[in-house]
């Protein structure tokens, strides 16, 4: 693939094929866990690992695999990351993988990873396969990220709250407060915040898309007018 392609990958698993914003795959733990950034830091960062390597593997074996048996064969590759990624999570961030809970497993499940290994990684080559995991997980895990640094900044006015669960004990000084007397707003960190947050983000992708295809509409230059004949 040329240079253009890879940057045209990257740019839509980031934000022009963005899974969670334009796609809207992978909802459900996008809703369940968000209520703070380093809850939606986490699952993003598991998701990533299990998409990039079932991406590398598919796109690996893509040439010896039969067409009647493709998708067992992807739903059993991705299972197994899943599961060693899970083991991953219960052995070293234990705290966390009780937090996230079911939706670790779930990963399984997630349209986004099946998605791009039967629309993309059996298709292409493992180099691509890697960029366009790469860059589909990190946009998954942008949207997890801020709606969840939303969710909590609105709803309990900290921000990186339980970052050690993820980042060490270290980390046990990043966490910021607004204020003391903040209230917070429950409904931001209940499961209709998370709507209300998503719809938020999409709209606001949205509003951008639209404010940029009138400036290169503004921009392009007007078409040729042929002479008028005497």
């Amino acid at each position: 693939m040329s240079e253009i392609s890879y940057r045209r990958i990257v740019t839509d698993g980031l934000w022009h094929n963005n899974q969670a914003l334009v796609a809207l795959l992978g909802l459900c733990p996008l809703m369940a866990v968000t209520n703070s950034l380093v809850n939606g830091l986490g699952l993003g960062l598991a998701t990533t690992a299990v998409l990039l390597m079932s991406n590398l593997s598919v796109s690996t074996i893509r040439h010896w695999v039969r067409a009647e048996v493709r998708l067992p064969v992807f739903v059993l590759i991705i299972a197994s990351f899943v599961t060693a990624v899970e083991l991953v999570m219960h052995a070293w961030f234990h705290e966390l993988y009780k937090i996230l809970g079911i939706f670790i497993p779930l990963i399984v499940t997630n349209c986004t990873i099946i998605g791009r290994a039967e629309a993309f990684a059996s298709r292409n080559p493992v180099a691509a396969s890697g960029v366009d995991a790469v860059s589909i997980g990190l946009g998954f895990t942008a949207v997890l990220s801020l709606l969840g640094a939303s969710r909590e900044l609105i709803g309990q006015g900290t921000l990186f709250s339980g970052a050690h669960l993820l980042f060490g004990e270290v980390a046990r000084a990043w966490e910021l407060t607004l204020n003391a007397d903040y209230p917070g707003v429950l409904l931001a960190i209940l499961p209709p915040g998370a709507f209300m947050g998503l719809g938020t983000l999409i709209a606001l992708k949205n509003l951008i898309d639209r404010y940029f295809d009138r400036r290169r509409a503004e921009l392009a230059p007007a078409p040729a007018t042929e002479p008028e004949q005497a």
